[in-house]
């Protein structure tokens, strides 16, 4: 999804919260990139400002959507009904309600969103309605049990930014997993309440809220001039891979380039499914992970090559060669999984005392194009290039020789290429 209209906007935290300036400022950075993401908006950028502001530039993004995104600080709170003798934190300003609290590691501590595990989703109930499920971490477990186990047969109502979302019964201890109901069916932004919820309780709550100040729209012309000059390279550099390869390697050479076409193919339609922003970190992982599928293309033949000229058949050739091509192709493989997971949690964020935390949304971005490149190229060449050389063995190209690029006239196993 190349180009778009940026849309930054500067917030600012409030008046009087300046101690939250380095640790919740880094955390609202992380946060609200995560907001911006889960929402379909890739590489979302997140940067410090001063003390107190935070730049946040969302591509392609509606301004309602995001001043309405980022502005909440998405509190879930469970509470109880208000003592008769007062007492408790209290959740809304009609005092009806007051934070539920259990006891852990000796303390009172309430049962809030923050004990929550990052992977609520929408689910519906019998008539349809939208609801989100959640699963509580170890600690919420706890509180969980203890809470619930004290209102069998009460209310335990749950709040959302300080609005009542619904106060059903509790019917049973509730240990793991619960269920929020109550969501509306849309939202002026044309998504379910659920959805929204789910977006804001994965991606965690703040204890203060960010307010916007500014608010600039500004047109991606020179940075889509410049993803269009790199996609037009990356053409332009697939057509000379595929020349030398079909020159050197003659027909192999063909099934490969037919087989880097398919990986084209597939690698595009996974980065329209995640999706991936395709700019020019993800250009360029994208044709690092080409040249690596060619390079297994290259191992392979290589290794066929060899047992061709030492007399084997075609088809025992090409399984001596794919085997023992193999293991190169996977060590270089892993290491680069490796590599790049490693950068997708370093650009996740670094805590640096004193300073917050540190992202860098391009190098994930870098790393997650070209980890899905490198495990679609080992498929193209395992399983594709394998399969189109396996039906070039039953033609006549595989009993001649300098079709095969080996390099000499003939082959012993020349007349018994289709064998095997």
């Amino acid at each position: 999804r190349p180009g778009g209209r940026g849309r930054p906007l500067l917030a600012s935290l409030p008046v009087g919260a300046e101690g939250y300036c380095h640790h919740d400022i880094g955390r609202g950075r992380g946060g609200r990139r995560r907001r911006g993401d889960a929402s379909g908006v890739a590489e979302a950028e997140v940067t410090r400002q001063g003390e107190r502001n935070i730049s946040i530039q969302l591509p392609g993004l509606d301004p309602d959507e995001a001043r309405t995104l980022l502005g909440r600080t998405a509190l879930l709170q469970f509470c109880e009904a208000a003592p008769d003798l007062g007492g408790g934190t209290p959740c809304d300003d009609s005092g009806l309600w007051v934070q539920a609290q259990g006891v852990l590691d000796g303390q009172a501590t309430a049962l809030t969103g923050r004990f929550l595990r990052p992977n609520a989703f929408v689910g519906a109930d019998p008539l349809g309605n939208p609801l989100v499920q959640f699963e509580w971490t170890g600690e919420g477990s706890t509180l969980s049990e203890q809470v619930t186990s004290r209102l069998v047969g009460q209310q335990l109502a749950i709040f959302l930014d300080n609005e009542l979302l619904s106060a059903p019964v509790v019917r049973a201890v509730i240990s793991d997993r619960g269920v929020i109901e109550g969501m509306p069916l849309t939202s002026s932004e044309g998504r379910t309440g659920a959805q929204e919820l789910v977006v804001q309780l994965n991606s965690g709550a703040l204890p203060v809220q960010l307010t916007v100040l500014q608010e600039q729209e500004v047109d991606a012309t020179l940075g889509e001039d410049s993803v269009v000059r790199s996609v037009l390279a990356g053409e332009i550099g697939l057509l000379l891979v595929a020349l030398f390869m079909i020159l050197y390697y003659r027909t192999p050479g063909f099934l490969a380039a037919a087989a880097l076409l398919i990986y084209t193919l597939l690698t595009m339609a996974v980065f329209k499914l995640i999706p991936v922003t395709l700019n020019l970190a993800g250009i360029a992982a994208f044709v690092l992970s080409v040249g690596m599928a060619v390079d297994a293309n290259i191992l392979i033949f290589e290794r066929m090559k060899e047992e061709l000229r030492a007399g084997r058949a075609y088809r025992t050739a090409l399984d001596v060669g794919f085997a023992r091509a193999w293991s190169s192709i996977r060590d270089s493989n892993v290491s680069t999984l490796i590599t790049c997971f490693i950068l997708f949690i370093l650009g996740g964020g670094l805590e640096v005392p004193g300073l917050g935390a540190f992202e860098a949304p391009l190098v994930q971005g870098f790393a997650v194009t070209l980890a899905v490149g490198v495990l679609i190229s080992m498929f193209s060449a395992i399983t594709v290039t394998r399969t189109l050389m396996r039906a070039l063995g039953t033609t006549r190209f595989a009993r001649q020789p300098d079709l095969l690029g080996t390099g000499v006239r003939s082959y012993r196993g020349a007349r018994e290429a289709t064998e095997g």
